[in-house]
């Protein structure tokens, strides 16, 4: 493992039993963790719900549905060195909190080689101290992933080994309610051997709160768009390029309570602008690198961003046939993380 405090990503390598991939995952975030994770206003917040009547109903159906990532988060706590009850929580932040620190912004650009981009924005704090971590389960899918310290992964940009893209943007809902955790949804759609398979994960299973997925797949060559929420999942093929921020926008689903902020809503309407005017011949990076509105652009970096969240990275997958092409930008310019898939 590798991580440069200049602000660049690392790198780490993750194998073993499920609660020595957490276990390895927790020590990777243990020391940013303690510095600055648990002195934030974010963590503080999650930790306020800690006696909610929904959180035990969470933490029962997790551990019933999903004993494997249970044992992940054990892993994780212990590498963390910290509560198993307040890392459970942390990873339930969305389903508690509408206003979780997650941000995001994705292209999807449909074709004979669908390309799915995705800027992955969240605490500045933590930049230098995220990585492309690759995770070999002894048991599941293996798969690489962008992981933040004190999360597992599943709720940011990954590749499996099965050729299964997901990127996933963070949606503020205001009705979630007791269900199974959104980013251990995200966790188990890691483990489906094909974008079908993850639909129906889920649209079948109790849901906590809300988020946005796209998913690709090598050899498929669709790509989907899904919404989801406490109450509703909609799943929509893309038929041309698009740009999805971090409200929900399908037609069946927008007008659910949710909170949409004004970054959200200016990066949104910005990148339908730019491929308006494209004509959707437009490449993802000149949407997403665009910073045309300088006080709330697409790639976020300054230090006053109202949502508190900034650009952390960049990642261009292009889905063949036969491979899945990924390119991981730390920061503008800089020459890629390349993976193959």
């Amino acid at each position: 493992m590798s991580t440069d405090e200049g602000g660049r990503l690392g790198v780490l390598n993750v194998a073993g039993s499920h609660f020595d991939v957490g276990v390895q995952l927790g020590r990777f975030g243990r020391e940013i963790a303690h510095r600055h994770l648990v002195n934030t206003r974010a963590w503080g917040s999650v930790m306020a719900f800690r006696e909610h009547p929904d959180v035990a109903i969470i933490r029962r159906l997790t551990k019933q549905r999903f004993p494997a990532y249970w044992q992940e988060l054990q892993g994780l706590a212990q590498g963390l060195g910290l509560p198993l009850d307040d890392v459970f929580l942390w990873n339930c932040r969305g389903d508690v909190w509408a206003m979780s620190p997650d941000g995001c912004t994705t292209v999807q650009i449909p074709g004979d080689e669908p390309v799915l981009a995705h800027n992955e924005d969240g605490d500045p704090g933590f930049r230098g101290y995220c990585a492309m971590a690759s995770v070999r389960p002894q048991d599941g899918c293996a798969f690489n992933a962008f992981v933040y310290p004190a999360s597992l992964p599943g709720h940011t940009f990954a590749v499996t080994d099965a050729g299964l893209v997901q990127t996933v943007n963070n949606i503020r809902s205001c009705a979630a309610g007791p269900g199974l955790p959104r980013m251990l949804l995200g966790r188990a759609v890691l483990d489906c051997p094909t974008i079908d398979e993850a639909i129906r994960l889920l649209k079948g299973t109790e849901r906590a709160g809300a988020f946005h997925m796209t998913l690709g797949q090598r050899g498929d060559g669709r790509l989907i768009s899904v919404e989801f929420t406490h109450s509703t999942c909609s799943a929509v093929t893309v038929e041309q390029t698009r740009c999805h921020s971090n409200h929900l926008i399908h037609d069946t689903i927008r007008n659910e309570k949710q909170i949409v902020t004004g970054s959200s809503q200016a990066r949104q309407e910005r990148g339908d602008q730019i491929i308006t005017n494209g004509d959707g011949q437009v490449g993802p990076l000149a949407i997403l690198w665009d910073k045309y509105d300088e006080t709330l652009p697409i790639y976020r970096r300054q230090h006053d961003d109202p949502d508190h969240e900034n650009t952390l990275a960049t990642a261009i997958f292009k889905i063949g046939r036969e491979a899945v092409r990924l390119e991981v930008y730390d920061q503008l310019g800089a020459t890629p993380i390349s993976l193959m898939a």
